[in-house]
């Protein structure tokens, strides 16, 4: 069932009209238990709230199968043009009102909304809540935008046999009478935006500890519980709160702090307040790489920044996202680096997330951190690269400028300023101006206001080994032309003893917001091995790298001492190649050269999947197989040569295996699978024994009869999606055509299947079969859009779009369609335009690739 948009100006208008004093929620989740009925549940609100016009007409929201009743300040409810996706309207409202809706609301298996889900594993129901952007009212009828708080009170009838969790501790339970069930009653919240109101019930298996009096939970199906590893999760969890408490000077702001791995989960974690939710990829079933272990590290605290970032301060309206997810992005990594063992979280930050902000950066549809937002279905393609990383990378450059002292000397007043209620940026910069005496007015305006990336370049001549001039080129795209002020730090790197790379000199020095900065400071300097501009990845902008330092990179990467370092010359290496200034191929032997002998797992994990994705995208197509070959032999060589058992050696074998092509290459991976081929050391487990059947899938040497046999092996639903995945990788015209069916075609599977579907189904070196689907893209997206829910259109949209052919005419193609659909949502119209982008950069990248050959 398609949900709701919301505009901003109607819920502006609602949120001058409105004063929500409380919810009470009464749900019968018996039903769901079993599957019986039509999938529904029964539903009841009871809504306080006031109106400052009595006489005066509003809506509230609500996507139900049906409405029973409705009755307000005791009388009955028109319920005649009630329409799930306008909401029900409310007309001559009193100044204090009480508004009584019974409803039939759907389970759903999209993600949002009330989830459900049933273990294949033992046949259990487990369900969840999802209610942001804006689906609580698939729940409870709601004022659903986040500038109308209100204390919500939860009553859930549930089997007796299952835990059910709110974001509230529980008051009491009581025996549900004539059934084997029981009502939990659940302490009223404090005032909260609906977008974090959670419900979580089913046999969930549960750890429990306390922290300085706070009760603390970690919870995940009963299938699952052997893959639970509560210490180390309870463990960054008491860090975590213990720095944000000490540093923010707020305590925790709600009575408990639970945490739950729940199934088929869209998104990586969600904020709920004191009921966080995750994704079951972050138990780990099999062995992974301690990066892994870092970035649940990281989402762990990212959520638990939340708590103060938009659960207790909350934006008006989503055109402050950034205000949340920026800071939350910051602060996940800022704790990890200061207090966990994952010191060098800035590293990764450096080499993933904010490469993910410069790709989204650059596309035609970039829009500036605070980011106008018209319409909820705006909104929902903002949870991007520039919302979150750019944003974080933003506030660490602010951070570096105001000093640490005065930015929470800023944000321990703001706490207290709107403690439960809504702020907006200009509440934020008066807290940070008052604080540091600094005016962020033009600050504000060029990094929040104005979108893209600006590139630095260094300019310099030398004599007898010095500089006799420097300057530094600042660059940004005709179209989005802002120059910005940059706080950077120069690094000048020399060969030490042994040959190590190691800093000589760091000059720290302001970029002015022009094409030119000249930098007498580096006059005189000698000329070092390896000039670095931005080191320490102070401010956000892309680097380019002289002549010199890039033979030097080239011959000696994994000398150089600093991960930091190598980070940002690998990220630079990265977007050279996408900016078609580097050869996919150069780019490669870079990697063949560096990597093999880099230690920080945050750059070699991420390094191999974007070398990956350049020979996939951005190599000359008549090369690419060479050049992939060359790939998949050195990591067999690097995995080999680890340490058995060690991190290194399961990456370097999975991207062996990805870039597998010739029959003696894939046979290695056959060994592998099979068990007749060993690495010592090395554990062929259930996730890296399906990594290693898709790599034969893809390239035809395993069907259908392999990926059957191993989905008998791992029954569990992931083995489902799994063995989803590899049916549609299957290179063959009827593979595609059952894949493009599940795809597009409406059905009662989960969306988190249709996922693993796409994911498996627009391979880019299955090109040749999948030609006829390129001119089928636009309207199945168009209809997705139309009848799906918001994921599963999104997914669409966005994954189906046919990168296997990235030419001009493709481009073409999106061009000609959105010229001659001018109706298309923004939103969609967005992401359509996103591909064509991703396709000019790999047609770009694929000539500079072939002139290099």
């Amino acid at each position: 069932m398609p949900g709701s948009n919301l505009t901003r100006t109607d819920a502006a208008q609602r949120a001058a009209l409105l004063h929500i004093d409380s919810y009470e929620v009464t749900l019968d989740l018996t039903d769901g238990a079993g599957g019986a009925g039509e999938g529904t549940f029964a539903s009841r609100t009871l809504a306080r709230f006031s109106c400052r016009q009595p006489g005066a007409q509003t809506f509230i929201d609500l996507v139900a199968q049906r409405i029973n009743s409705a009755t307000l300040n005791g009388n009955p409810v028109d319920l005649s043009d009630y329409v799930p996706s306008k909401g029900l309207v409310l007309r001559n409202l009193a100044e204090q009102n009480e508004l009584i809706i019974d409803a039939d609301c759907t389970y759903m298996n999209t993600g949002e909304g009330l989830h459900r889900f049933v273990d294949p594993i033992d046949n259990e129901v487990y369900l969840f809540s999802q209610s942001e952007t804006r689906d609580a009212h698939r729940i409870y009828a709601s004022f659903d935008q986040p500038d109308l708080k209100a204390s919500v009170t939860y009553h859930v009838t549930a089997p007796a046999h299952w835990s059910v969790i709110s974001n509230s501790p529980v008051e009491q339970t009581t025996e549900a009478i004539g059934q084997s069930a029981r009502t939990w009653h659940f302490a009223p919240t404090p005032r909260i935006p609906t977008y974090i109101t959670a419900i979580v019930a089913g046999p969930y298996h549960s750890v429990h500890d306390e922290h300085a009096g706070l009760p603390l939970g970690i919870y995940c199906r009963r299938s699952l519980a052997q893959y639970l590893d509560p210490e180390d999760i309870f463990e960054v969890t008491k860090q975590g709160l213990d720095y944000f408490n000490a540093k923010f000077e707020y305590p925790y702001p709600f009575a408990k702090y639970d945490q739950l791995f729940v199934p088929e989960f869209n998104a990586g974690a969600m904020e709920n307040a004191g009921c966080v939710t995750f994704t079951e990829d972050l138990l780990f079933r099999s062995k992974v790489t301690q990066l892994r272990y870092e970035s649940r590290a990281n989402t762990i605290l990212h959520e638990m920044a939340h708590m103060w970032f938009g659960d207790l301060v909350t934006m008006r309206w989503w055109d402050d996202l950034w205000l949340n997810e920026s800071f939350a992005e910051w602060a996940g990594h800022w704790v990890c680096v200061n207090a966990t063992r994952y010191t060098e979280g800035w590293t990764s930050f450096c080499t993933s997330r904010k490469a993910w902000g410069y790709r989204q950066d650059q596309l035609s549809s970039t829009h500036p951190i605070a980011a106008d937002a018209p319409d909820v279905e705006t909104v929902e393609v903002n949870f991007d690269g520039i919302t979150y990383a750019k944003g974080a990378s933003v506030l660490k450059q602010l951070v570096a400028y105001v000093g640490e002292n005065a930015f929470l000397a800023a944000l321990r007043p703001y706490f207290k300023a709107h403690a439960f209620d809504n702020a907006s940026l200009s509440d934020l910069l008066h807290a940070l101006e008052t604080a540091s005496g600094r005016d962020l007015t033009e600050w504000s305006r060029l990094w929040l206001q104005t979108p893209s990336v600006n590139t630095l370049r260094p300019v310099f001549t030398v004599a007898d080994g010095k500089y006799s001039d420097f300057s530094v080129r600042q660059e940004a795209p005709a179209q989005f032309p802002t120059l910005r002020s940059h706080r950077i730090g120069i690094g000048l790197y020399d060969h030490g003893p042994g040959g190590v790379l190691q800093r000589r000199n760091r000059i720290d020095v302001d970029i002015v917001a022009g094409e030119m900065t000249a930098l007498p400071e580096l006059v005189g300097q000698d000329q070092p091995a390896l000039l670095l501009l931005n080191d320490d990845d102070l401010t956000y902008a892309k680097i380019r790298l002289d002549d010199e330092s890039t033979a030097t990179l080239v011959r000696h990467i994994d000398r150089l001492d600093d991960s930091l370092a190598r980070a940002l010359c690998w990220s630079a290496a990265w977007d050279a190649n996408r900016d078609a200034e580097l050869a996919t191929r150069d780019y490669l032997q870079l990697a063949l050269g560096g990597l093999p002998g880099e230690r920080a797992m945050g750059v070699v994990q991420v390094q191999l999947a974007f070398v990956l994705r350049a020979l996939e995208l951005y190599a000359d197509s008549a090369w690419a197989p060479t050049g992939t070959a060359q790939l998949s032999d050195a990591a067999w060589a690097a995995a080999q040569s680890a340490e058995p058992g060690s991190d290194l050696q399961l990456v370097w074998t999975r991207t062996a295996a990805s870039a597998a092509r010739t029959p003696g290459q894939l046979e290695l991976v056959r060994g592998l699978l099979a068990g007749s081929t060993h690495l010592a050391g090395l554990e062929v487990d259930t996730d890296l024994r399906w990594h290693l059947l898709h790599s034969l899938v893809a390239e035809g040497a395993a069907g259908e009869a392999e990926i059957a046999a191993e989905a008998r092996r791992d029954a569990s639903d992931e083995g489902q999606r799994q063995a989803a995945t590899g049916r549609a990788l299957i290179p063959t015209p009827e593979a595609k055509a059952q894949a493009w069916k599940l795809i597009t075609e409406p059905s009662e599977l989960p969306a988190q299947t249709v996922l693993s579907v796409l994911l498996g189904f627009g391979q880019p070196r299955h090109h040749k079969v999948l030609a006829p689907y390129t001119d089928r893209y636009h309207d199945a997206a168009a209809k997705a859009w139309r009848d799906r829910t918001s994921e599963t259109a999104h997914n669409i949209a966005t994954l189906l779009y046919p990168m296997w052919e990235p030419t001009q005419a493709t481009a073409q193609l999106t061009d000609d369609y959105l010229a001659a659909h001018p109706e298309l949502p923004p939103a969609l119209h967005r992401l359509m335009a996103e591909g064509r982008d991703g396709v000019l950069r790999a047609v770009a990248a694929r000539e500079c690739d072939r002139e290099a050959g």
